[in-house]
């Protein structure tokens, strides 16, 4: 299933067949299509299209090359039109220096009106961002901490850009452009920004993807644009769909949230949801809000973890699966006998192994389990973090004392099995100096994370 997060479906060019475009949508598996207005006149032909059709929702606003004649006022009739329950944000919004179609200080005032109405309103914006980058984030980051959830749609800031973005608790959508053969500057951002941050979107009737370039773009072309972020971060289509649709579901409310997941497939591997109980408390886990990684829905308590028979049951043949991964939102050695009664059952079956830990095992278990990682886990991904103990506290709310112990089971664990190391990559931590020190020092295999 995939969810259109934007495409104007009232322009002229649609007029004639938009029962035939729904239709073609539909059977491409697109299910839901987020119609956003321009102005109040097309706000109001988006709400129009939500009322006639029930795979429609609509967003009002006024984009900024309407701000011209922007007076306070408005805001009054965009009020009104998010009476209607399929009003599912403000947008389009922000700024654009590429045209002259309104004067800067019209457009700011425009932009900043209707985020706070947005935020008065309890609804996300939807942001149109132009050649007007310095300015967009300028904006953005006096509403940092408010509660505003955004959509940075037609995304063409840097790297940095959407990391700060995705910190604030915003996401991201990339056009067809994507396709393009000289595109090469955006796949490189876009393979930076985890699938977890990202929503879909064909922005029709215009930037229409590759192979069907200078033709009216709609949103049955939404799988070309899925497959190239699959191809770009080596996933498949449908977790693209799958972890986009849930976004679509967290930012505005559309469709239906998953049930629980004991065993989740993402690309070619399958993760084993072992506990959402940790020791730590990072800053960057969501282990206590909606435990939702790619789509799945791992929030479990401790009175409904399973057994080992039940992983067992769903992994079938491991065989099947490039390896088989213990994770979840929790730290897996919490059960490390449960860990390792599915890992003797994968490979005494053929399959291969991997264990993603704080590297707290140890202190966990009150033994030195290293030892029993051999057979059974074919490699291990350590929660490095960061190489500064205080920092490391701080960001994974332990004791520093943990950041020890966590040295002192990845220099055991290296006796056993493969070691990879990782970070997740906010901006205060310093990548560099946790790959020289995980490679350098420690000997073992460094891995970066986007932070999701």
């Amino acid at each position: 299933m995939y969810i259109d997060s934007h495409a104007h479906l009232f322009f002229s060019n649609f007029e004639n067949d938009v029962d035939e475009v729904l239709k073609k949508a539909q059977d491409a598996g697109v299910k839901y299509i987020i119609v956003p207005g321009t102005n109040l006149d097309t706000s109001r032909q988006a709400v129009e299209l939500s009322q006639k059709y029930d795979n429609i929702y609509a967003a009002v606003g006024v984009h900024p090359h309407d701000t011209a004649e922007w007076e306070e006022s408005r805001l009054f009739e965009i009020s009104e039109l998010v009476s209607n329950p399929k009003v599912v944000a403000i947008g389009e919004i922000g700024l654009d220096y590429f045209y002259d179609f309104s004067p800067k200080e019209k457009q700011i005032a425009a932009f900043r009106d209707q985020i706070e109405l947005a935020l008065k309103l309890k609804l996300p914006i939807i942001v149109h961002n132009r050649e007007s980058n310095e300015d967009v984030m300028k904006i953005t980051r006096e509403f940092a901490g408010s509660g505003l959830k955004a959509q940075f749609h037609c995304f063409a800031g840097s790297i940095s850009d959407a990391r700060e973005l995705i910190e604030m608790g915003h996401f991201i959508s990339f056009t067809g452009n994507i396709t393009f053969a000289k595109a090469d500057n955006i796949r490189n951002v876009l393979k930076r920004v985890d699938p977890d941050n990202l929503l879909l979107e064909t922005d029709s009737p215009f930037m229409t993807p590759a192979p069907y370039r200078g033709l009216r773009n709609e949103p049955a072309n939404i799988p070309l644009i899925a497959e190239k972020i699959a191809s770009v971060h080596n996933l498949t289509v449908e977790d693209i769909g799958r972890t986009t649709s849930y976004n679509a579901y967290k930012l505005f409310g559309i469709g239906n949230k998953m049930k629980l997941s004991y065993t989740y497939k993402i690309g070619e591997s399958l993760y084993i949801n072992v506990t959402n109980r940790c020791n730590a408390d990072c800053v960057f886990c969501d282990r206590k809000g909606a435990a939702v990684i790619k789509g799945y829905n791992l929030k479990m308590s401790k009175s409904e973890e399973p057994p080992p028979e039940t992983y067992i049951r769903e992994i079938g043949d491991p065989k099947n699966y490039r390896e088989i991964v213990f994770c979840g939102y929790g730290e897996p050695t919490i059960r490390w006998d449960v860990v390792k009664s599915i890992a003797k059952y994968v490979k005494e079956n053929g399959g291969i192994t991997r264990l993603n830990t704080d590297g707290h095992g140890n202190y966990i278990n009150k033994k030195d389990i290293t030892p029993e990682m051999k057979g059974l886990i074919d490699s291990v991904s350590i929660s490095l973090n960061s190489t500064d103990p205080q920092q490391y506290a701080e960001l994974m709310r332990v004791d520093p004392y943990l950041h020890g112990e966590m040295l002192d089971f990845t220099k055991k664990a290296k006796e056993y099995t493969r070691v990879i190391m990782s970070i997740v990559g906010l901006s205060e931590i310093d990548a560099q100096k946790a790959r020289k020190f995980v490679v350098e020092e420690l000997e073992v295999e460094f891995r970066e994370r986007e932070y999701f």
